[in-house]
């Protein structure tokens, strides 16, 4: 039993790579579409030809794939073995034969293995390393990755005070749920927030609206809403940071700013992408 699985046995973590498996069923040509806007947008670029591509935690390879579509040569790692396969299927569907796009297994706080892959013009991990255990370590390993005057793209959990600590031991909860059980939790938790959604579509006169967080949900990098919830609620380990301690602990190690979302997330993610300026010796 590899070490991912054993710690789902135990509910020290939750099994990103059954979630991606389902979510795969649904990628289609628009959510494909969608996901190449968003690395287009973040990364203020057209088109990625020639450019190396990281993706740490590729999950289902949706990102993979967009940027593989944008002409990034590809190269995807994900800790969970299942991820792995997600990604792997998802290239046989697309680029069945291309050399232009790897795939591994790997940890990104395995620090001599992330050494091992060299440097990228852009690493992505996109809500990821706040799901390793080890946050810190994890931004370091793959900020290492970084060519000089590459990007370095990542989405981590906003750090909200008490509510953070309460989805902390919802999370942790959830994976130490027996199976039967994790469905009904999830729903359980989710209720309150979908409740407050639907009494603003009424009171807004527009019930519609609320609607509309399900049937258009899939505009939201290209995610569906089911997939999303049990990834939230299930999402352990789980820690966050402030978009000052982001920026102060990359502008330290030789990283200046160049996007940032971080408006009204909430508990969400906040979006940064950092230029590499300088090589720093740690």
């Amino acid at each position: 039993m590899d070490s991912n699985t054993a710690e789902i046995a135990r509910g020290e973590r939750f099994g990103f790579g059954n979630n991606w498996s389902q979510f795969l069923r649904v990628i289609d040509k628009e959510r494909i579409e969608r996901a190449e806007r968003s690395l287009k947008e973040m990364l203020e670029v057209e088109e990625l030809g020639g450019k190396a591509f990281l993706d740490i935690g590729s999950g289902s390879g949706l990102f993979s794939l967009a940027a593989r579509r944008l002409g990034a040569r590809v190269h995807s790692v994900d800790f969970d073995p299942k991820s792995v396969f997600c990604t792997t299927e998802l290239k046989k569907q697309y680029f069945r034969v291309d050399e232009q796009w790897t795939i591994a297994e790997g940890s990104v706080l395995d620090g001599e293995y992330m050494k091992s892959l060299g440097q990228f013009d852009v690493v992505y991990s996109w809500g990821v390393l706040h799901h390793t255990g080890d946050l810190w370590t994890a931004v370091e390993n793959a900020q290492r990755c970084v060519a000089p005057g590459g990007r370095f793209f990542i989405a981590l959990y906003n750090d909200t005070g008490s509510q953070s600590a309460r989805w902390h031991w919802i999370k942790k909860t959830y994976c130490s749920l027996p199976g039967l059980l994790k469905k009904p939790f999830a729903i359980l938790v989710t209720v309150p927030g979908e409740l407050k959604l639907i009494i603003k579509s009424v009171l807004l006169l527009n019930p519609r609206s609320y609607a509309d967080t399900w049937i258009n949900y899939r505009q939201n990098r290209g995610m569906t809403k089911w997939r999303d919830i049990v990834d939230w609620v299930g999402g352990y380990p789980y820690e966050v940071s402030t978009p000052d301690e982001v920026f102060d602990y990359c502008r330290e190690r030789g990283f200046s700013l160049t996007k940032l979302k971080v408006g009204h997330v909430g508990l969400g993610c906040n979006e940064f992408v950092f230029v590499k300026d300088r090589e720093v010796n740690s």
